[in-house]
């Protein structure tokens, strides 16, 4: 019989497997029924548009400012839909394909398929059947998925040309008359307290089961209750009870810590080029199937996967979009509103796209309301004063940094802080390291 110190490291391990998979389920669901992160919601198989860039208001994990969102909730289990994209005439955009365990298995856009009118058939996993001349067939691993999508945004100004192509992205049933979509698993109303989220896991783990290749961590599942076809945890007894509560409250301190163990530069840069890379068995178009962009480890990439899940939800792999978050200055302290710093790129990042540094609040990992209404700031944003050899100095401070400045002030909140590069569609030097973010320097 397993102690009980056994017995809620079991549940801290399982809290950990499951976690994605809740997190990304409950976003799905709160999109369709509008009580998501985003200020927009759709209904399934349908795309919902944010039509203005992200503040503050926003409370979804980590959100970017460089592009407008266009989200659409799938369920292919009645059926296949036809994705159809417009021409962007070389603006950047993305379709991440995202499914319920939060795998990226798919790719459409700049970089996967360029930038020209097509269109696709989006079908549920071993979907046999006839493809229309001139679509690509793109096989979902769990029958409800997420499509995020997003599209550069230069400015205000560009937000009409920019709705225009979100207005291209439309999804319709390929065969009339296809039944409704069932969505996400609804747990037993009964669970509720601090029992609900194991609920919520055991509907999902039926409705999408992982891999065969997961045998192992569903075997951890079951030791749970969590392949019961029936809830068990309607009548658990205190001691049961208080396992699975403890369980999960060790499992989410123990992401947080991996959060913030990821390797970091020798510059205090933790990148998230890797970070992404735990999908290690659905590729689909625009995907990378090459051992450099998979974490063979299970257990290290399905603990990679949770961390992803917390700080990051639907974010890119690092070939589409390259993250590199700081906690800490030149000196090794941490990030916090109370001094004044400096980012000094004497080389600015090399993309083929573009490059941004958003700020965000610790430890909501929020954007932060503040006087001039700038969020991010990089080789777009209208003004950015650049040196002779086309360097840049960034500002970041709660306060205004003075007269000629301000044109490269990142404003921080009063607290901690935590910036995100993001280098969209990094060249090789990003990927293999050669090109180096220096420290942020406390300057006051």
């Amino acid at each position: 019989m397993p102690t009980r110190t056994e017995q809620v490291a079991l549940a801290a391990r399982v809290f950990m497997y499951g976690y994605p998979l809740v997190a990304c389920l409950d976003e799905i669901g709160d999109f369709v029924t509008g009580g998501g992160h985003l200020p927009a919601h759709a209904p399934y198989n349908t795309f919902g548009h944010v039509r203005a860039l992200a503040g503050p208001e926003v409370e979804f994990v980590s959100p970017n400012t460089d592009t407008a969102y266009s989200l659409a909730m799938c369920d292919v289990r009645p059926g296949p839909l036809v994705l159809r994209v417009p021409d962007t005439g070389g603006r950047y955009y993305v379709l991440q394909f995202v499914d319920a365990w939060t795998n990226n298995f798919a790719y459409i856009g700049r970089r996967a398929t360029g930038t020209g009118a097509g269109a696709f058939l989006l079908a549920a996993a071993g979907w046999e059947g006839p493809v229309p001349d001139g679509m690509t067939v793109v096989r979902a691993p769990t029958g409800v998925f997420a499509i995020t999508g997003r599209v550069q945004v230069d400015g205000e100004d560009d937000l009409p040309a920019v709705h225009a192509v979100q207005d291209g992205f439309t999804l319709e049933a390929a065969r009339p008359g296809t039944s409704p979509p069932a969505g996400v698993p609804r747990p037993d109303a009964r669970v509720g307290g601090d029992l609900a989220w194991w609920e919520r896991l055991r509907v999902a783990l039926l409705a999408f089961p992982p891999p065969a290749a997961d045998a192992p961590f569903l075997e951890q599942c079951a030791a749970l209750g969590l392949t019961a076809a029936g809830s068990p945890f309607g009548d658990l007894d205190d001691e049961r009870a208080s396992v699975l509560v403890e369980g999960a409250e060790a499992g989410r301190a123990r992401i947080d810590a991996l959060m913030k163990g990821v390797a970091a530069s020798p510059e205090g840069w933790q990148s998230a080029a890797h970070i992404f890379d735990y999908n290690l068995d659905f590729f689909e178009v625009g995907t990378v199937d090459d051992p450099a962009w998979r974490i063979a480890d299970r257990p290290t990439a399905y603990a990679t996967r949770a961390v992803a899940a917390r700080a990051g939800l639907w974010g890119n792999h690092g070939y589409e979009a390259d993250y590199c978050i700081v906690w800490t200055d030149a000196d090794g302290a941490p990030l916090s509103g109370e001094h004044r710093y400096e980012l000094r790129l004497e080389v600015t990042p090399p993309v083929d796209a573009f490059w941004s540094l958003t700020m965000y609040d610790v430890p909501r990992f929020l954007l932060v309301a503040n006087p001039v209404g700038r969020y991010a700031i990089g080789d777009r944003t209208p003004g950015l004063a650049r040196e002779p050899g086309g360097g840049v100095t960034i500002h970041m401070q709660a306060e205004p940094p003075g007269p000629g400045r301000e044109a490269n002030w990142l404003p921080t909140p009063r607290g901690p802080f935590r910036p995100i590069m993001r280098m969209y569609q990094p060249r090789a030097e990003v990927l293999d390291g050669r090109y180096v973010l220096p420290a942020i320097r406390r300057v006051g």
